[in-house]
């Protein structure tokens, strides 16, 4: 079959082929704290798995700077490509690259130093704080292939080999399930096991790629030498700062649903959240995985000035989105049963409350991916400030007014709809920048 190109035309059929390797590598990355939860739910105990929802928004904000170079990064590569100018699209890659490498050790030595008075500070104590202490220093350890593997996953798409990036991503993603299984399941480490699995398997999905783009390969992008460029580092954290706020804004906004959950649930509020973001971050990773396939697509044709394709793939894609978001629906509150038994069967109490949960916050699918796409869109368009205002009002001021509000009225309840209002809302916005922008860009 003939690989795709980014200047092919692209149908619907031709879309779901291109972006399919970076929705499922999405979907992979997502898996690794599921199987984390399901091994130290099941085989360690409820306080270790409420320590892992805990302080996992914390190591995720310190991992999204490998998105924001990623995709703020793949956009600008992608666009000086449509240019034609390969040779100058792998020197700003190899920038970025080491770049990220850089800011990956600095930053997981400050996590180490720094991650007990955080999660104290966010309202861990006791067995709780020891445990998020252990599960987040033993992760930060390989930190900086972390947030290569959040960038590659751009990369690969914008170097047109996006099946290459899915099987990266699938390695570390088995890497993961069988040392989770064979440290916690079989060796009985805890907590200790179900981390190390992690590190092991992000090393994987990080480190791999790495060498692969140091030798000579067939792919549109290769490690060279580079020199510092200073624009081009601020305009693709520009690019990608609607990525980074996006990560950012969702750690921090689940950090505060933690509180709000505590408050009103205990321990088995942050429990039952944890088991629904499990659900959220598989779902949301095909949405992001499909505009992460898409946007160096859309910045080809921008840097190329192929308006009438641009207008294509957004129609395309806005029809592709909105199929997505059904079905996704669908399956949310189908599988909401079965899904809270595998994570939390065992207390009765707490599988009542993860159900409930399930069932509100599932509509919350039919608006997501309006927004996912939108801010992605903006991105590859090389637009980086309305991609920010997007994702900063749908992750971070939609929701955090309406979680802090909606329960006074609603109780616990009022958690669960505060999401789905957070995300109709965000909806909304995008498609009035949609509209707003039409005559701009020409599509």
């Amino acid at each position: 079959m003939k690989n795709i190109q980014l200047s092919d035309h692209f149908d619907h059929k031709k879309l779901l082929r291109y972006t399919f390797p970076s929705i499922i590598m999405m979907i992979f990355t997502s898996i690794y704290s599921v199987v984390d939860g399901f091994f130290v739910s099941n085989f360690v105990g409820k306080t270790p798995f409420a320590a892992v929802n805990f302080i996992m928004p914390f190591l995720m904000i310190l991992g999204s700077v490998g998105f924001m170079f990623g995709t703020g990064g793949g956009a600008l590569i992608a666009k000086t490509m449509g240019e034609g100018r390969p040779d100058r699209a792998k020197q700003l890659f190899s920038l970025f690259i080491y770049v990220t490498l850089v800011c990956g050790v600095i930053i997981a030595i400050l996590g180490v130093l720094f991650i007990r008075p955080i999660a104290a500070l966010l309202g861990a104590e006791g067995l709780m704080l020891d445990n998020c202490v252990t599960y987040g220093r033993i992760i930060l350890i390989t930190l900086p292939a972390f947030m290569l593997q959040y960038e590659f996953q751009s990369f690969f798409a914008t170097a047109e080999k996006p099946q290459l990036g899915l099987y990266f991503t699938i390695a570390a993603g088995i890497t993961n399930m069988v040392l989770d299984a064979l440290f916690v399941a079989i060796f009985k480490w805890g907590l200790i096991g179900a981390a190390a699995a992690t590190a092991f398997s992000q090393a994987v999905g990080g480190i791999t790629p790495l060498i692969y783009f140091f030798r000579p390969n067939t792919s549109l992008l290769r490690l060279t030498k580079t020199k510092y460029d200073r624009k081009a580092l601020l305009k693709a954290c520009t690019n990608g700062s609607s990525e980074l706020m996006s990560n950012i804004s969702m750690s921090i906004v689940s950090m505060l649903y933690n509180v709000q959950l505590m408050k009103y649930a205990g321990e088995d509020g942050i429990a039952a959240y944890g088991v629904l973001m499990y659900v959220n971050m598989i779902f949301l990773a095909a949405f992001i995985g499909y505009s992460v396939g898409t946007a160096p697509v859309i910045s080809y044709h921008y840097g190329a000035g192929n308006h009438m394709e641009l207008k294509s793939l957004l129609r395309k894609s806005l029809v592709i989105i909105g199929t997505f978001s059904l079905i996704m629906l669908g399956l949310a509150e189908g599988l909401a049963r079965p899904l809270a038994m595998i994570f939390v069967g065992y207390d009765h109490a707490l599988m009542n409350l993860t159900l409930r949960g399930f069932m509100i916050y599932s509509f919350s699918f039919l608006f997501s991916g309006i927004a996912i796409y939108g801010s992605s869109f903006f991105t590859a368009l090389n637009n980086g400030l309305i991609s920010a205002l997007i994702s900063f009002l749908r992750t971070l001021l939609f929701q955090v007014t309406a979680v802090l509000i909606f329960p006074l009225f609603w109780g616990i309840d009022g958690i669960w709809i505060s999401i789905v209002a957070a995300e109709l809302m965000a909806a909304i916005v995008t498609v009035l920048f949609l509209i707003g922008k039409r005559a701009t860009y020409k599509y």
